[in-house]
């Protein structure tokens, strides 16, 4: 029998590449979507797009946040177009916690022995949410507040890898880049100038790589 793995699935390079990693390590994997009132639901779909061609059944799970306060779910903040030191107001108030309580509960209720989340602190570490001391103290919190927690094990394969890194591994699994979304804004194509968008292009220009999906669009 395979072993089992909830995976955090945004639709986004990252989260698709730890898709794919926990495929090629063996594990049936069971994706995760949220539907948490993000301003643009293109990811939603690129999620929903990138696990049928996984062949996998995904579940979406919507959660939307009843609160504003940040740029990806309230319309009234704009999407900052400048990289700026500090916890950028893209910042969504506990999003990992919120998404890994969901996913610990998935693999606990369906005895999965992984949940891999895609987070790394390159391009996002103004994240709190996004470091490896954050996800070494939610170990804590799953071994004391569960029943089975000890038998999970919260995987981060690209927390220490760059973008660029990222990408690299991905080209190499066969990760359908195409498919995946990072803009934060909501248009029918990429802005372009939002963090997000500015660390994809890095990304691949550092890798050595065309971004496929930038050549849908021109």
């Amino acid at each position: 029998m395979l072993k089992k793995a909830v995976v955090l699935l945004s639709g986004g390079i990252d989260s698709s590449t730890a898709l794919y990693i926990a495929k090629k390590k063996g594990y049936k994997c069971f994706p995760l979507i949220f539907d948490y009132g993000q301003r643009q639901n293109r990811e939603i779909s690129s999620a929903k797009t990138i696990s049928r061609r996984a062949g996998l059944p995904y579940t979406l799970l919507k959660i939307n946040l009843p609160w504003k306060g940040s740029s990806l779910i309230d319309e009234c903040i704009d999407i900052p177009r400048k990289r700026k030191k500090g916890i950028p107001s893209t910042y969504v108030p506990a999003r990992n916690t919120i998404m890994l309580s969901f996913a610990l509960s998935f693999a606990e209720s369906t005895k999965a022995s992984g949940i891999f989340i895609g987070a790394h602190t390159e391009d996002y570490s103004g994240y709190p949410d996004c470091k490896p001391n954050y996800f070494k103290a939610f170990e804590k919190v799953k071994n004391l507040g569960t029943k089975d927690g000890k038998k999970i094990k919260i995987v981060t394969p690209l927390i220490n890898k760059t973008k660029a890194e990222i990408i690299k591994i991905g080209k190499e699994l066969g990760v359908p880049y195409d498919l995946t979304w990072s803009c934060y804004k909501g248009g029918k194509k990429p802005c372009g100038v939002c963090d997000s968008c500015y660390y994809r292009a890095r990304g691949f220009r550092d890798a050595g790589l065309k971004d496929p999906l930038t050549y849908k669009y021109q």
